[in-house]
């Protein structure tokens, strides 16, 4: 059985949905956030780099969340091209894009205080960051109106799920912020989003950390039943 260490919507709920979408069996061990578990002896044995997620396997634990996902793919032959198709190149493609650009400059929207560099700074620096990210956004609206077969509503794969959570946050995070993003200016992400959002992996993850519904389209802030997102 697996083990998901995890924190309430961070970036474990991409693993959590995937597990649960898998159909497999497995626990969840809590990073609490608010008592700075990730920075805890204990959890930085499992992960050094303190980061949430980290998942047991019968053969190591695996960090790193695109690490995960493609592992959790290969392993069960699913929710993603096989190896060696055709489609798998363009796939890794927009998979990458999503987590090393998209979620990369999530970070950035997340904490500015931290890169702006002084609080004189700071609304140039976030007015740059949403414009970075809703050119990110635009991109994977594109490939996913002409190109990709694998970023569809009727498709659910990791990078579906991927994308459908940065929604979601881009939403909610940071709190003083709420409000300025519209999903609707994309509405091939948003079909996306909505059709993940009535799949049983999402309600059975959404009632694990009090997510509520439409988690992913209309979210509100979670009221987890342990620990922090924050």
């Amino acid at each position: 059985m697996y083990v998901l260490y995890y924190a309430p919507d961070n970036a474990s709920l991409i693993v959590r949905l995937v597990l649960e979408e898998l159909d497999q069996p497995y626990r969840t061990r809590l990073v609490d956030r608010s008592k700075r578990e990730q920075d805890s002896p204990a959890y930085r044995a499992v992960n050094p780099s303190g980061l949430i997620p980290a998942l047991e396997t019968p053969t190591g634990v695996l960090t790193e969340t695109a690490a995960i996902l493609l592992w959790l793919s290969e392993t069960h032959g699913a929710l993603a091209p096989a190896p060696g198709s055709p489609e798998r190149g363009a796939f890794l493609r927009w998979l990458f894009f999503t987590t090393n650009t998209l979620h990369a400059d999530l970070r950035l929207h997340f904490y500015p205080d931290r890169h702006a560099g002084t609080p004189e700074a700071l609304p140039a620096f976030r007015a740059r960051t949403e414009a970075r990210l809703l050119g990110h956004l635009a991109i994977l609206e594109d490939v996913a109106r002409t190109q990709a077969d694998w970023l569809r509503p009727e498709r659910p794969s990791i990078l579906t799920y991927y994308i459908a959570t940065a929604l979601r946050w881009l939403a909610l995070y940071p709190g003083e912020r709420i409000g300025w993003f519209d999903i609707t200016r994309f509405p091939a992400l948003a079909a996306i989003a909505a059709a993940m959002e009535n799949r049983p992996a999402a309600r059975a993850a959404a009632l694990a950390e009090g997510l509520g519904t439409s988690i992913f389209t209309k979210p509100l802030p979670p009221d987890p039943p342990e620990g922090s997102p924050l």
